[in-house]
């Protein structure tokens, strides 16, 4: 019974935000239809889904330039006056952006020998492979070793004779990380592909 609820659950977590969409998306599109019906003399079939995607991609960019960018500069401009939030927001920043963002940090995958006496290995990116700002030696690099079923994980800093660079996509190596080395490597592949 409890395995009934948990899927239950499960479905509506997965319907729920869809259905809601669909239902927004439903009442602003017969809305603007039932507007535009008593404002113009004609009827226009789909003028009321082309208006409906004017607006939202309007909406968009006024949000994204406008509105958006004046609003971040100026909270990023607060956080420089709080030296420790700063450090944890730029950390945070960084982390983000180095998923999705510009500059792209877990693009190069590794294999880790963390003990060097040891057959055990864990895949992991490097994020670093110059640390002489730091003071730590030239034949050391960085490596970020995500954490299975989390968006957390360790640095370490190891010798560069413990990692092997990996031929395979950082996305690939991502997913099997992060499922806990349970996602089929084969569909992965495909799908990566497509």
């Amino acid at each position: 019974m409890k395995k009934l609820i948990s899927l239950f659950l499960q479905g509506l977590l997965f319907i729920g935000p869809i259905a809601v969409s669909i239902y927004v998306i439903f009442k602003v599109f017969d809305l603007v239809d039932g507007l535009l019906r008593d404002l113009l003399p004609w009827e226009i079939p789909g003028l009321g889904l082309l208006v409906i995607l004017v607006l939202i991609t309007g909406l968009g960019w006024l949000g994204s330039t406008i509105i958006a960018k004046p609003m971040f500069s100026y909270f990023e401009k607060l956080i420089e006056k709080a030296p420790l939030i700063k450090v944890i927001y730029s950390a945070v920043k960084d982390l983000l952006s180095a998923f999705v963002g510009s500059k792209k940090s877990f693009d190069q995958p590794v294999l880790v020998k963390l003990e060097k006496d040891s057959d055990v290995q864990k895949l992991g990116f490097i994020t670093q492979s110059d640390l002489t700002n730091l003071g730590i030696s030239k034949d050391k690099v960085a490596v970020y070793l995500p954490h299975s079923y989390a968006w957390s994980g360790n640095q370490y800093i190891v010798p560069k004779e413990n990692v092997v660079a990996l031929d395979v996509s950082a996305a690939i190596v991502m997913k099997f990380i992060v499922s806990g080395g349970v996602t089929s490597l084969e569909s992965s592949n495909s799908s990566d592909n497509e």
